[in-house]
């Protein structure tokens, strides 16, 4: 419940509001929602309700004047629910819950319904569709040609030459490959400006880069000669969108991991899920506006029996949540860990299928959190073997506490492993306790 928090002090506070003593007329129904009055500075409580049925991920609603999203009573209500049987007894919800549950209900089915007729009407016209996306494919295609023609005039004439440019040439190409539709392609440029005079080394990052993206334009211009799954991914990694269209796969869902990335246009959340019962790991992506939380809310620990269908690419671990068939609920599993060396041996499995990927998700089994020099290791307990700490995550205050729940003994550690190292996102205490977030 902590983990849907906005911030440090909202945590601190709906943690005080989490006891029976401030509630009042605090109730629940089978359908996932809970309600109650909560005695605040004013004469009259505020009115708290939570929906966390829907499949979207938890909703709020309180009359206080908060802007944070969920607010301190949102917190303390959840905390109340999930602690003593019988503190939140099942009722009817009163007519000010009622009102606002039932409605937030009836624009889901509207939006439901409406985006059904869209797709309907947007298929209805299959001869127009492949017109428009023909048209699209020849605009990326002028894009990744007038790319492969920068990047040889950048080789040219020396790497040197990209630090005397600066940014502005990089935010020019990237404005190009924006107007040929070729959204991948200019978040890639992007970042290549970013490398000239970023330390010791930056030629050579630069330079891999470069060949990175030197493989994607060539990946694009050549895609009817790949396999259809590599084909598919490149597609992805280029900018064109696609649905899920993998089968539903009903599990009970472990939730591993929950963060947020940022930047001036987007707030985008990925969320790790764990299938019981299938062994698959799957990721969710929700975005939200600059400066907005997205909308979908699953906290790390829980599980949930749901469907999630994925999307198309070889080696692709994207997922969309479908039906939810009960509210989440605490997990009393944990994912089956590996070796830090079988981690390694992941990632490059997956490269094959997928050249531009960063990380792959990997949970280590039995590793403890070592300094080594003035960097960080989870170093195997029953071996020789070892992976560096993300130079990312050894900024983080995560790190600080994985090492205190470690204390040198054993810890299971959830993360992402790539080229820059492994980033911790969850942890496990040896023996019983709950997940701990890293993020």
């Amino acid at each position: 419940m902590l983990a849907l928090a906005p911030d440090a002090s909202s945590r601190k506070a709906g943690s005080k509001l989490g006891a029976a003593g401030p509630w009042s007329e605090a109730g629940s129904s089978g359908e996932g929602t809970v309600w109650g009055l909560c005695k605040g500075s004013g004469s009259k409580p505020y009115q708290t309700v939570v929906d966390i049925a829907d499949a979207s991920g938890p909703a709020y609603k309180c009359s206080c004047p908060s802007r944070k999203f969920p607010c301190k009573h949102a917190l303390g209500l959840l905390l109340l629910w999930a602690g003593e049987d019988g503190v939140v007894p099942a009722a009817q919800p009163p007519d000010w819950a009622g009102e606002w549950i039932e409605g937030r209900r009836r624009r889901a089915t509207e939006k439901r319904a409406a985006g059904a007729a869209g797709a309907s009407a947007g298929s209805g016209d299959p001869e127009a569709a492949r017109r428009r996306a023909e048209r699209r494919a020849e605009r990326i295609t002028a894009g990744a040609t007038e790319l492969e023609q920068r990047l040889a005039d950048l080789l040219r004439g020396g790497l040197a030459g990209a630090e005397q440019t600066g940014y502005g040439l990089w935010e020019e190409t990237a404005a190009r490959m924006v107007d040929a539709q070729a959204s991948g392609l200019a978040a890639r440029v992007r970042e290549l400006g970013a490398i000239p005079s970023s330390g010791p080394g930056w030629p050579v990052r630069l330079l891999e880069e470069c060949a990175l993206l030197h493989l994607l334009d060539q990946g694009w211009l050549r895609r009817e000669r790949l396999p259809d799954g590599l084909a598919a991914t490149v597609r992805s990694r280029v900018g064109l969108s696609a649905s899920a269209d993998g089968p539903p796969v009903r599990d009970n869902w472990l939730v591993l991991a929950q963060y947020d990335t940022a930047d001036a246009r987007l707030t985008t959340r990925r969320t790790w899920l764990y299938g019981a019962e299938s062994a698959r790991t799957a990721l969710l992506l929700s975005y939200g506006a600059a400066g907005r939380a997205p909308e979908l809310a699953l906290p790390v620990g829980l599980a949930l029996d749901a469907e999630v269908s994925s999307y198309p690419g070889a080696g692709q671990l994207r997922a969309a949540l479908g039906e939810q068939f009960a509210p989440p609920a605490p997990a009393a599993t944990r994912p089956p860990g590996v070796t830090p060396a079988r981690a390694a041996d992941r990632y490059g499995e997956a490269l094959r299928d997928d050249p531009w990927l960063d990380s792959v998700p990997v949970t280590l089994d039995r590793v403890v959190p070592t300094p080594d020099g003035d960097s960080w290791q989870l170093a195997d307990a029953d071996g020789d073997e070892a992976l560096p700490i993300s130079p990312t995550a050894r900024s983080r205050p995560g790190l600080w506490r994985l090492v205190a729940l470690s204390g040198g003994a054993p810890v299971k550690v959830f993360g992402e492993c790539g080229h820059r190292g492994f980033t911790p996102l969850t942890a496990w205490p040896e023996g019983p306790g709950e997940a701990v977030s890293l993020c």
